[in-house]
């Protein structure tokens, strides 16, 4: 039941109405103008008002906004005789819920009820319902053979279906969360399977080719911005993609695929370069950083670019930036004109990645992002008022293209799986590379070779093995401080659909 606050300087004729609600249950109070309006609003709580915009008095409008600065969060309907848009633009400005022309019918009014008081209500069960009806297709899909192809389609399933069941209640979400473990158990089985093969199939797009295929053909006629948002997730991407719909028209967005380790050191070096990692470090052997040297392992990205982009023939003046920090990202800002000038800006932007390691290390960041949904929300929250946001702003602004992508995703770790090896093992906790490994062979894909997956040994018997699904490595000793510790973090470096199949997007100012 709603208790409802009407005003009409008609009221009387509205009756039939009122009854009308009062038989659904409805708990309605009528007043006849917009002062009593506003005096009722002020001594009694309601969960709705409906207000005539033409009364006597203090107009319908001007009752809106005292109400409104009363309590903002309570939703008005306006009712008018007049089509004017001044006054539907002014209403809408004033924060109304919905907006209702004379002469209104009951059917019309209930409508409006059930839309704003038990919209969340349906939505959650109709989507609820939806989900239950399209979960024998996802359960067939997975238990067919699919390529690659076909799990990026199921993928982009999976994502639409877990946004639309964040409302819903607990038991269902559970539900979709084990279908979606099972989907992470049966790509991880389909990449140990398939993994060499993909590397050598020209037609899928992985880390090493994505820039030569699909953005290098159209920098010989256009100017383009490169955006690289280091650990962007497909689910963030979709959380922050209306606010660049406000900026942009999407011209495709697709997902490709990226290589192991899904690592910095390792797929974004090989973005840049055009290369697999092996071939780097055969190629430019100085530039290259083994796991067991100290050094940072990704401070050459501008030159492999710039080598990739001479070795496919693409001339002109280029720019490459790195943004680590909100300073940088201001300066950058500031210096946006002069950008302006080349065929190719690339931007790096860290800040995600940071965010997943400042989860791990942060408690009070962990509380912020407790779960995967709070995770998509942190981020919206920190692209809206970056100095990202601000540059795409001046991007389409001056009907610059863009080409928005990232290098890996990252995914939220549940099972730890103890693993030993020599000290100067590498320490991310979803590969290891080195000799001599000892591990639990279920949770792993392991690559004896690395040459055969193109990627270099520290020495002549390294070996690679990439965590599975939701696993994360954890030597035995103090194993349950570091189990406790890292259980629940988001963490990269190991397959799973939410670290390799990542978004790539191609953006035309509106």
């Amino acid at each position: 039941m709603a208790r409802i606050l009407w005003a009409d300087d008609e009221i009387d004729s509205l009756k039939a109405h009122l009854i009308f609600l009062e038989n659904k249950g409805h708990n309605i109070s009528p007043v006849n103008s917009g002062n009593e309006a506003v005096e009722e609003f002020k001594k009694n709580s309601f969960d709705l008002v409906f207000l005539d915009e033409n009364m006597p008095g203090i107009s319908g409008l001007k009752a809106l906004e005292e109400i409104k600065t009363w309590n903002p969060n309570t939703p008005v309907v306006m009712i008018t005789k007049s089509e004017e848009e001044m006054i539907m633009e002014e209403a809408i400005g004033k924060q109304i819920s919905d907006y209702l022309i004379k002469p209104v019918n009951p059917n019309q009014i209930l409508m409006v009820i059930k839309k704003l008081l038990d919209g969340k209500r349906l939505i959650s069960e109709t989507n609820t319902l939806s989900y239950q009806q399209n979960f024998r297709g996802i359960s067939n899909d997975l238990n067919n053979s699919m390529d690659l192809n076909e799990w990026i389609a199921l993928f982009k399933k999976l994502n639409f279906w877990e946004r639309q069941l964040e409302m819903s209640d607990e038991n269902m979400y559970e539900i979709f969360d084990m279908q979606k473990e099972e989907a992470n158990q049966l790509f991880s089985k389909y990449i140990d399977k398939n993994y060499i093969d993909s590397l050598n199939d020209e037609k899928h797009i992985t880390s090493h080719n994505l820039l030569k295929k699909k953005l290098f053909p159209k920098l010989n006629n256009e100017t383009y911005f490169l955006v690289v948002i280091d650990n962007l997730r497909y689910d963030q991407w979709l959380i922050i993609k209306p606010v660049i719909e406000e900026l942009f028209d999407i011209e495709k967005e697709e997902i490709y695929c990226s290589i192991l380790p899904t690592t910095t050191q390792y797929a974004r070096n090989s973005l840049f370069s055009g290369l697999m990692p092996l071939d780097i470090k055969n190629k430019f052997p100085d530039k290259w950083v083994d796991e067991d040297e100290n050094e940072g392992k990704n401070l050459h990205e501008e030159f492999f670019l710039n080598e990739n982009l001479k070795r496919n023939s693409i001339g002109g003046k280029f720019s490459y930036n790195k943004i680590t920090n909100l300073s940088k990202g201001k300066k950058l800002l500031s210096n946006f004109n002069n950008l302006l000038q080349n065929n190719l800006n690339t931007i790096v932007y860290n800040f995600v990645d940071t965010l997943s390691h400042a989860r791990t290390e942060m408690e009070v960041i962990k509380e912020l992002a407790e779960d995967e949904s709070a995770y998509r929300s942190l981020t919206l929250s920190w692209f809206k008022h970056s100095p990202l946001y601000e540059m795409m702003k001046r991007m389409s602004e001056s009907s610059s293209k863009v080409f928005l992508t990232t290098d890996h995703g990252t995914i939220r770790v549940k099972n730890p799986t103890k693993i030993m090896g020599p000290k100067q093992t590498n320490s991310n906790m979803r590969y290891k590379v080195s000799k001599n490994l000892s591990y639990n062979k279920k949770h792993v894909m392991e690559s004896l070779n690395p040459h055969e997956i193109m990627l270099p040994k520290n020495n002549l018997s390294s070996s690679y093995v990439f965590a599975k699904e939701n696993n994360f490595f954890v030597y035995p000793n103090n194993y349950h401080q570091f189990a406790t510790l890292y259980n629940d973090t988001f963490q990269h470096g190991g397959i799973s659909l939410e670290e390799m199949l990542i978004p790539y997007v191609f953006l035309r100012s509106k």
